[in-house]
């Protein structure tokens, strides 16, 4: 038979009160978060007061206050932004805004509106939406087109798919590239000869740029080779990239740094954040001895949370400062010279600088933006393994900054379609030593496409 009996057991236990867990979360949240949290904040404890709200300055106060002050954290990206607020920056900025209002159109809109002008049966209609539908943002199948029609409908799909195919832009409704350019080579009426041949046998060795072995299989002259390689380039291997709709993402930077007289300044910006402090009529209250036992517990709970939430909101501005500012120590070539000069650096690094734990760095670093001359960079941006992958004690050239190298080899070699093998090879001329895949990958990484396709 068994028997319940109490039983004492000692354990350690980590417990996080409901103030240290929101210290935390603060810590972890951008601007734009942090800034719904206090308003939200704002709502729920009257005890908190809003002492000034910079982002919400009024016309009058904008133009008594000195220019520099507002250009701080301006829309860098935008280079017709207005710095003075007359008429005809007004003008211009309404009919900016009314026409980024208007939805661009899509690939499936632009498909759509071709199919819905062909004289065709309702059965090919209906068919052809299907297929539409299913097309990725580069104009190919998601899922196989056999799938989605019903078994009778299987004899008219090759007929449906090359209606789409023809239209513009065309290529679409292709399972991948290869069959893309396939395609608007058949549909071209400036098509050299043997064009498809080498697409459909040969493109691998096109893909490796090995010209010899395509001329010694096909037996063409390079003059004729050269031809159909000048035609494929014309050639658009992603023809649904121009209907792209993709949001744009805007990122509101929580620092800046300048150079002033030889000097980095770190700014952080705190227009996007209000003036917080605790009522003053809720302080009075607890020294009122009339008052009621539960309501100067309400006041006194409220005070407590108020005075916590401020110093928490402090506490985040003063971490991200100190690591900002170490980050920009460790970075200083970078800041000065470009991102081709990132150098090696781990959140070990900061965190042994700045005297904090990795997660602290890693928490306040995440999500955050540092607006800089050569562009906005999210803080996380800035760490970086060494290219031999052993962190900042290995080579002192970073993953980064060896893809903002390569980057630049391209662009400056444009023209000449550098296959990846020569760009390992002028890295290794220039003291970075680079396998050949590695570059490719780095390549891909960067959203460049290989040297036969530039």
């Amino acid at each position: 038979m068994l028997y319940q009996k109490p039983v004492i057991i000692q354990e350690q236990r980590l417990k996080m009160n409901p103030q240290l867990f929101q210290s935390i979360q603060l810590m972890a949240m951008p601007i734009q978060e942090l800034k719904f949290k206090i308003q939200e904040e704002l709502e729920k404890n009257p005890a908190l007061e809003m002492i000034e709200d910079k982002s919400e300055i009024s016309l009058e106060e904008l133009k008594e206050k000195p220019t520099e002050e507002f250009e701080y954290f301006e829309n860098s990206s935008d280079p017709g932004y207005p710095r003075s607020y007359n008429d005809e920056a007004s003008d211009s900025k309404r009919k900016f805004m009314e026409g980024a209002i208007a939805r661009p159109e899509s690939l499936q809109d632009h498909l759509l509106w071709q199919l819905r002008l062909q004289p065709v049966p309702k059965q090919w209609f209906t068919i052809g939406e299907l297929l539409i539908q299913n097309l990725d943002a580069e104009g190919f199948h998601r899922t196989p087109p056999e799938t989605l029609v019903n078994p009778a409908d299987l004899d008219v799909l090759p007929e449906v798919l090359n209606l789409i195919q023809s239209f513009e832009p065309m290529g679409t409704c292709t399972r991948d590239y290869i069959e893309s350019l396939i395609i608007q080579a058949r549909l071209s009426p400036n098509t050299p000869d043997r064009t498809i041949e080498l697409l459909e046998n040969h493109f691998k060795l096109l893909e490796k740029n090995k010209k010899a072995e395509i001329v010694k299989k096909m037996k063409l002259d390079d003059s004729e080779l050269q031809k159909i390689l000048t035609f494929i380039k014309t050639l658009n291997p992603f023809p649904g990239r121009k209907f792209s709709i993709e949001d744009t993402t805007y990122v509101v930077p929580d620092l800046m740094v300048r150079m002033k007289e030889g000097e980095f300044v770190l700014i952080l910006n705190d227009e996007e954040i209000p003036v917080l402090g605790v009522n003053s009529f809720y302080t009075s209250m607890l020294h009122e001895k009339k008052r009621e036992a539960d309501l100067k517990s309400f006041v006194r709970t409220n005070l407590k949370n108020a005075r916590w939430f401020i110093r928490s909101i402090h506490q985040r501005n003063e971490t991200l400062l100190k690591i900002a500012r170490a980050i920009i120590e460790f970075q200083r070539d970078f800041f000065m010279k470009g991102p081709k000069h990132l150098i090696p650096l781990t959140l070990k690094d900061i965190a042994g600088e700045v005297g904090v734990h990795e997660t602290t760095v890693s928490r306040i670093s995440n999500a955050k933006y540092i607006q800089t001359e050569w562009g906005i960079y999210e803080l996380k941006y800035f760490f970086t393994n060494s290219i031999s992958g052993a962190g900042s004690t290995g080579s002192r050239f970073s993953k980064q900054g060896v893809k903002e190298i390569i980057r630049e080899i391209i662009q400056e070699e444009e023209g000449r379609s550098l296959s990846d093998q020569k760009i390992s090879g002028i890295l290794k001329e220039r003291g970075i030593s680079l396998a050949r895949r590695t570059v490719s990958k780095y390549r891909r990484e960067l959203d460049i496409d290989s040297s036969y396709l530039r």
